[in-house]
């Protein structure tokens, strides 16, 4: 049996961490370390942990200075001591069967990752993000589209802009460990925070040989945490994303890849400006708003994407969407935005 580090950055989620721990020393699959990294953190989450590890001597607390998630999931790469790893949030978690499930299939399958679904956990509902419609292996060629939808969605894949990012999550996947230290790979710092695991899995996918993707929603992601990064504004927001692109870019021009990855890059960009602009709905100084959309909008990088832009796969909704932002119409596309957030709400 092969072990398992599951690592959980943990800054103010003592409200919901027992219910991530629990999912976490009820897996059916025994051979567990679960490193919880207590990243500065001012609540009693840390007072959680170690009742749990009192009940349960896979558990390991290491506490530092706050680094953020991505200073956190390095410290937890550096204590692990499993042949595969898993990423978890503190305020989500699990189902039984997920980590059995991964390691049959990374071992089985000989794969370099395994990959699972997820469902929102909102205040009311729940809802399943639908990626694939089956399990898939993905050989060598397919290794390396899922390298390319990394950097941004491709083709047919643009028929839904809003799964530009619903497999690069860190988190809802099996890691092998050697695969993270023979190459020296680790989570950048803060500058590109929000989009951590996007560049993370960049680089971890250009080492996929072969990949699984298990057709079950195993991770539970809570969109009702009134603290977390999802739920208020972020005035950085902006610049961040664009050191992430600087970054893509970077890796895409020294690595010499195929300009598919460039042309998703684009595509990237120019839905970004979902997240984007429903974050500007969260500011409080409501006269920026449309101020700070016409800004994105005009910018060199905004302009040449929407550009390059095929809109042929949209669906008509989104097709208007983004006619509006390549005419740098701010006004239309706040407008759109505000319907999109009281659907989003519903």
């Amino acid at each position: 049996m092969k072990k398992v580090s599951i690592i959980i950055p943990v800054y103010n989620v003592e409200k919901y961490l027992p219910k991530c721990l629990d999912s976490v020393v009820g897996q059916s699959y025994a051979d567990l370390e679960i490193i919880c990294i207590d990243d500065g953190t001012p609540d009693g989450s840390a007072a959680v942990i170690l009742s749990y590890a009192e009940k349960d001597g896979r558990i390991k607390l290491i506490s530092q200075e706050n680094q953020g998630l991505s200073g956190a999931r390095n410290t937890g790469i550096g204590s692990a001591t499993g042949e595969y790893i898993v990423f978890l949030d503190g305020d989500d978690w699990l189902d039984t069967e997920a980590i059995k499930a991964a390691v049959e299939k990374a071992e089985s399958n000989s794969a370099d990752v395994v990959m699972w679904g997820y469902v929102r956990e909102f205040p009311d509902r729940s809802a399943e993000k639908k990626i694939f419609g089956s399990d898939k292996t993905f050989d060598e060629k397919g290794s390396r589209e899922l390298h390319r939808r990394m950097a941004g969605l491709l083709g047919a894949e643009t028929s839904d802009p809003s799964n530009a990012d619903s497999l690069s999550t860190a988190w809802g996947k099996l890691y092998r460990t050697d695969i993270i230290r023979n190459n020296h790979l680790e989570f950048v710092d803060t500058k590109i925070i929000g989009t951590e695991d996007a560049l993370f899995n960049l680089f971890y996918f250009g080492f996929v040989h072969r990949a699984v993707f298990i057709n079950s929603p195993f991770n539970h992601y809570r969109k009702d945490n009134e603290v977390s990064l999802t739920r208020s504004y972020k005035p950085k927001l902006f610049s961040q994303w664009n050191e992430l692109y600087d970054r893509m870019e970077a890796y895409i021009k020294s690595n010499r890849l195929h300009e598919e990855f460039t042309a998703a890059l684009n595509n990237r960009i120019c839905f970004s400006m979902i997240g984007l602009g429903l974050t500007e709905l969260l500011n409080r100084d409501k006269k920026a708003r449309i101020r700070n959309i016409r800004k994105f909008l005009s910018t060199d990088r905004y302009r040449k994407a929407y550009k390059a832009l095929n809109i042929k796969y949209l669906p008509i909704h989104w097709k208007v969407f983004f006619i509006l932002c390549k005419l740098r119409c701010a006004c239309g596309v706040y407008f759109l935005l505000k319907v999109m957030s009281a659907i989003i709400e519903k």
